[in-house]
Parts: C-alpha cells; structure tokens; sequence
C-alpha cells in the first residue's frame, strides 16, 4: 500500500521556543492513525501542519518536508485554500454554522463554485450518508443546525468537512465534548470513513485509539517516541516512556 503522507525531520517553532522536534512518520492511505500523548506533548501542533493552520498563529515557523500524494504541501507552488479542500478538519467542539442542516453541508460547495443545484443536493445527501446522520435529518433539512445534539452536530461537521471531496481528514479529538453513546457512534463512524479517506485522530482516550486506529504514534515533549501498529503498541510498546503512559504512571 502506497504511503499518502510523508513527514520528515518536521520542526515547529513558536518564537524561538521549538514545539515539534524533528518528527518523521509515513502513513498509508485509507488507514486511521492515531495521535497520543499528555496535553502540551505536540500533537495537535503535529495534525496542523497537514492543512498548515500553523501558519495562521503568529511567530511559527515550520521545518522539514511534509508531502501528501509526493506534493510538498510547504511549496511556494502550492495553493493552500486548494490544499484545505484536500484536507479536511473536524474540531473537539462541534461548530456547526448558524444555518439550516442542508446549508451546513452545502456551504463548502457553494463557495468552491459549485452552482448545479441538483448536483449540490445530491452531495449533501451522498455527504450526510456517509456521516450516518442522513435517516436522523433527512426530513427536517431546511431546520437549524443549532437545534441538533451535540453528537449529531459533531456528525454534521464531518459531513461538512466531506462534503467538498477530501482525500484528508484530520480529527482534534473529535469526541471529547459528545456523550458514551455519541462518542461510539463517531467511532464507528470514523472505522468506516477510512475506505474512502486517510484519518489522522488526535486523542486523550487510549480505548478509543485502540477501537478506530490502524497505527499510533506515541508523542512526549514535542518529540515522537513510538509510532507502530495500533495493537503492537498498546500490547507490546518498545520504548519505557510508551509504557508508563498507556498503564497511567504519568498523562
């Protein structure tokens, strides 16, 4: 299976104070890799360099060569509002807009040009499936999207976010905010997305990581420490560090 991602020696610099230590991880396409660590170890910091909203803090500066489909996405060349509708973002709250549901889902479309009506429709319905929220909305699109719960919200994103054809999904602990049930419902979403999307999934809850993921990357102080097999991690971790995290001697 051909790698998607590639990342090397990838550095990340608030200021002078270095956030990322030289990272360097490769990631098949259509898996869920998932991304742990304490709170402040650089996971978050390491999702944003796929669709560069580090870029968007100030005094951060990025290191290294990070390629998606062997296209540098750090590249002069590149278009980086072309590069965010190839990579998709689910945030830990859900935000829906202040819309109607079909609104929601259309948004991205209608902004990229899309002006086919019945070609949106059809989208929004094909996006709202995949989200497994469409039999929950189907009847009642033209209400508030505010009016939904918040897992169905947080579903509403995800559709959002696929909705405009990624080929990337990055999700920053996408059920952090949602109740048990909810939560199981975006885990089993996410283990069914990954035919048609490679997923990179921050998150704090260990169980989920070992439900959804393919593999994980284990991440201490800015540094990547242990990067395997999702099982062979949680079960038989090479390194001390990956160790006392997953049994909860420090986190």
């Amino acid at each position: 299976m051909a790698n998607k991602i590639e990342v090397k020696d990838a550095k990340v610099y608030y200021g002078p104070d270095l956030t990322l230590k030289g990272v360097s991880m490769n990631i098949k396409k259509n898996t869920v890799t998932a991304l742990i660590g304490p709170s402040g170890c650089g996971k978050s910091t390491f999702l944003r360099l796929f669709n560069r909203m580090n870029d968007l803090i100030d005094n951060c500066r990025v290191e290294g060569e990070i390629t998606i489909d062997g296209v540098d996405i750090y590249s002069p060349k590149v278009n980086v509002n072309e590069l965010r509708k190839a990579v998709g973002m689910v945030f830990q709250k859900p935000n829906p807009f202040p819309k109607s549901i079909y609104e929601n889902v259309a948004y991205g479309l209608k902004v990229n040009g899309i002006k086919d009506k019945y070609l949106i429709e059809q989208k929004v319905e094909e996006s709202l499936k995949q989200a497994a929220l469409w039999d929950e909305v189907k009847d009642k699109l033209k209400k508030s999207a505010l009016a939904l719960s918040g897992g169905q919200q947080q579903r509403l994103c995800i559709a959002r976010a696929m909705a405009v054809s990624p080929s990337v999904l990055l999700m920053d602990e996408p059920a952090s905010a949602l109740d048990p049930i909810s939560t199981t419902k975006i885990e089993e979403l996410i283990y069914s997305l990954k035919s048609s999307f490679t997923i990179l999934l921050v998150t704090h809850n260990m169980q989920q990581a070992t439900r959804t993921s393919d593999k994980t990357a284990f991440f201490y102080m800015g540094e990547l420490v242990e990067y395997e097999d999702t099982r062979q991690l949680f079960t038989n971790p090479k390194k001390e560090r990956t160790q006392n995290y997953i049994t909860g001697r420090f986190g």
